[in-house]
């Protein structure tokens, strides 16, 4: 019965889904038919293909006279040399990224693994369950295992370290070190080939990441088409034939079968779309790049609002789906490919969103998902980081609006020179100000040094709720571009399914939770589902000079015996520096109703208010005539960020809690809880007064 009713819930939510999806899938498997019938490539067809009659003209046809400028042609590196000179330190990252990957060195979602210099990798194995995945025909294969994550391999197995290699190629003044960087591009190389066969093992189970790994090879191997190791052809004959293989699959494999195709689709084309444009000649690429354009086309309109949100219910995954979109434009713009105006406009407000949300520091808020997912393999980023995301834009598109904090590293490698003169002509953009995002489910408050980030809206996915948490009025606040009141994160997905619906549930978020039940109701053996019950929305949003102010409610508890709705009102006050919150309920019976505000860290205590600061909170909008004597002061007592106060009544009391900055990184952390017992009509009111 709950498989019945999820499905009549995506049947009432994305009408014609269930049905797309069941043409799709027939599509698809009539794609793998093919797939399986096809004749595989070898060394004689490669050579046909390319026109050459033996492997040792392999080489100079395919790596010496290239079409285009895309970015990672051995013809724009003195162009992006020229752009990271520009960047301090730039240069240096760069190299100690090369170095790392020459070490076999990774993190691995904050999990620390070192193979060893010219030592093959462990590809299949999860390094913290110590698990590793046989190396058998992926319909054998069993994915998901308790304790076991296979996000921990396919993180691995991206090849994220092979452009890693080509970094230190290009930037490395001494010929020794660059050809160690060539010689372990084609040893690591070789050793992933060798060891992942087509269709057998982890690494092939995801066309996201088949996708995405045959993208970072081909980008790979143009960055080294230089290099006299990358052009034997003992090597460059069986990395094409690979290539082949990768595109073959993932278009035997797109994820489109879903009633509502995400990200893993957008992951599907661009690995198409890079592989075909870079390495024209192959089999099949001219079909497979005209599938791709067409696709991302579509995908952009049906996964980016024209607002400029992604329609994954999630900021992170916002993140996620900018780096796609832009590797795909970046590459298709230098070999002469148009995505049309359409897809270039909604990018171009995909960077603009990313700059409403992002404080000071650059960080972002945690609503919805977080599994630290990226595209670029240039820089290493903190999980909740998107302010570099800005000055690309500004780069990329010449838009002043975007034209704001310091040129960054990625830019230099996708853009090179012309990117840097770009965006030095661009006049300084206004201020960043408050702005509502109702198909998103994201509003912003900005002033007095706060980013106050508000989710209200519908659920993500269209409605389909993937990605989302019962976070529904929920909302982060930064204070000069620190995270004080925050999203608790996600933790992991299925290597620990009870604390993947924790951190999804209404008690790891900033919202009031009447008699403990969930906004909408959470499925165990569903965590990739939260399909729209609470119907979140926006009544006010007032921005002004001196006040803010912004009424969003749901209907969540609407399902309850004796119901009751919830609307939530903030009041950013930035004469006061301060942030009024009422809550109020209005309905029929009695309830518990909890309300908490979560923290990244354990640095919070209980005190008194001073007179300045209680004087302050009074005169906030809305707020309570008195307060509890005690409230709660947010950060180090050496230099605290701010203090809450609380509505006579709601007694504030501190407990241990978990912080999730990343994906797999779970940290000590603590919440306020507050709550009271009550008759609606009731409001709940409390102010965070900054310091």
């Amino acid at each position: 019965m709950g498989t019945l009713g999820y499905y009549s819930t995506i049947m009432r939510l994305a009408p014609g889904g269930l049905a797309r999806g069941m043409a799709r899938r027939v599509q698809g498997a009539a794609r793998q038919a093919l797939y399986r019938r096809r004749e595989r490539l070898d060394e004689l067809r490669l050579l046909e293909a390319f026109g050459v009659s033996t492997a040792e003209a392999l080489a100079e046809r395919v790596l010496s006279s290239r079409p285009g400028v895309a970015w990672c042609e051995v013809g724009q590196r003195a162009s992006v040399k020229q752009a990271l000179a520009a960047i301090p330190g730039a240069e240096t990252r760069a190299l100690e990224r090369a170095r790392a990957a020459l070490r076999g060195e990774f993190d691995v979602f904050g999990t620390h693994v070192c193979f060893g210099e010219g030592q093959p990798v462990d590809w299949s194995k999860d390094p913290v369950s110590g698990y590793r995945y046989p190396v058998m025909p992926v319909e054998q294969l069993r994915l998901e295992r308790p304790g076991v994550d296979p996000k921990y391999p396919w993180e691995l197995g991206r090849l994220d370290c092979l452009v890693a290699l080509g970094q230190g190629y290009w930037v490395g003044r001494h010929e020794e070190p660059r050809r160690a960087f060539a010689r372990a591009f084609v040893t690591r190389t070789l050793d992933f080939l060798q060891a992942n066969p087509v269709g057998q093992g982890v690494h092939w189970t995801c066309a996201m990441e088949v996708a995405l790994r045959g993208a970072n090879l081909a980008q790979a191997l143009v960055m080294f088409a230089d290099a006299p190791e990358a052009r034997r052809p003992e090597f460059l004959v069986p990395v094409l034939e690979s290539l082949a293989e990768h595109a073959a699959w993932v278009e035997a494999h797109l994820e489109d079968k879903g009633a509502v195709p995400n990200n893993h689709l957008v992951s599907n084309y661009v690995g198409l779309l890079v592989m075909g444009l870079l390495f024209p000649e192959l089999p099949d690429a001219p079909r497979q790049v005209a599938r791709a354009v067409s696709g991302l086309r579509a995908q952009m309109a049906s996964q980016v609002h024209a607002e400029g949100t992604s329609f994954e219910g999630s900021v992170p995954y916002h993140r996620l789906a900018v780096e796609l979109f832009t590797l795909a434009l970046v590459v298709a713009r230098g070999l002469g490919v148009e995505l049309g105006p359409r897809y270039e406009t909604r990018l171009r407000r995909m960077y603009a969103a990313s700059r409403a949300w992002c404080s000071e520091r650059g960080l972002a808020p945690q609503i919805g998902d977080n599994d630290s997912g990226r595209v670029f393999p240039f820089r290493e980023r903190e999980p909740r980081e998107q302010g570099y995301l800005v000055p690309l834009g500004a780069a990329l598109f010449g838009a002043a609006e975007l034209a704001e904090g310091e040129f960054p590293d990625e830019a230099a490698w996708l853009l090179g020179q012309p990117g840097l003169e770009r965006f030095q002509g661009l006049r300084p953009a206004r201020p960043a100000e408050s702005v509502s995002f109702p198909r998103g489910g994201f509003h912003v408050l900005r002033g007095a040094g706060a980013v106050v980030t508000v989710s209200a809206g519908p659920q993500g996915q269209g409605g389909v709720g993937g990605h989302s948490h019962n976070d529904k009025l929920s909302f982060e606040l930064h204070l000069h571009g620190r995270p004080v009141i925050v999203d608790p994160g996600t933790g992991t997905y299925t290597r620990d399914p009870e604390m993947r619906n924790a951190f999804r549930s209404t008690a790891a978020h900033n919202t009031p939770q009447v008699d403990g039940v969930e906004q909408t109701p959470l499925s165990p053996g569903r965590l990739f589902a939260l399909p729209e019950t609470a119907r979140a929305r926006v009544q006010v949003f007032q921005p002004g000079a001196e006040l803010d102010r912004l009424t969003v409610r749901h209907d969540g508890y609407r399902v309850l015996p004796s119901p009751v709705g919830v609307e939530r009102t903030f009041v950013l006050d930035k004469r006061e520096r301060a942030l009024g919150v009422t809550d109020a309920l209005v309905g029929v019976g009695l309830h518990e109703v909890v309300g908490r505000i979560h923290l990244p860290d354990r640095e919070a205590r209980l005190r008194a208010p001073t007179p300045e600061e209680l004087a302050r909170a009074l005169r906030v909008p809305d707020a309570p005539r008195s307060f509890e004597s005690l409230g709660v002061e947010l950060g180090s007592a050496e230099a605290p960020e701010a203090l809450v106060l609380f509505a006579e009544g709601l007694v504030p009391r501190l407990e241990p809690s978990r912080y999730s900055p990343g994906y797999g990184q779970v940290v000590a952390s603590q919440v306020v809880v507050f709550g009271v017992r009550l008759s609606p009509p009731a409001r709940l009111r409390w102010v965070v007064v900054f310091n």
